[in-house]
Order: structure tokens, then C-alpha cells, then sequence
């Protein structure tokens, strides 16, 4: 354990039982997130690759528009 996340917890054990639950909770839904993220890119990388390749080909093929954030 880092530094920095044992100082984090020695802060978070001086919490009431209650809020310390919250936090836990809060933790264990983040690294489940996390977690799900990662299968997820994990599981469409040949989707990316592919529209990855189709984005360069439309590019290329002068179809795309240079983009102005004032007329989004």
C-alpha cells in the first residue's frame, strides 16, 4: 500500500461508523467501475482498431469537416 493511501485511510478510520461505511461503499462501487471499464476497452479493441481506420479512410477521402467548437 502506498503512502498516500495509508494516510488516506488512517483519515477515513477517524470517521464516524456510519460515514465510513459511505466511503467504503463509495470505494468498492469506484474499483467495480473501474473494473467494468477495463473489460470493456478489454473487449472492443478491434472495434476501436476498425473505426479507428474508417475515421483515417473518411479523412483521407477529404469527407470530414475541420470542427468549430463556436458552432456546436
Amino acid at each position: 500500500m502506498t503512502q498516500l493511501l495509508s494516510k488516506a485511510f488512517d483519515e477515513a478510520a477517524k470517521l464516524p461508523e456510519h460515514e465510513q461505511n459511505i466511503l467504503a461503499n463509495w470505494i468498492f462501487a469506484e474499483l467495480a467501475s473501474e473494473l467494468r471499464w477495463q473489460k470493456t476497452f478489454a473487449n472492443s479493441e478491434d472495434l476501436l482498431a476498425q473505426l479507428a481506420d474508417e475515421a483515417c479512410a473518411e479523412y483521407r477521402a477529404g469527407r470530414t469537416l475541420v470542427l468549430d467548437p463556436e458552432k456546436l
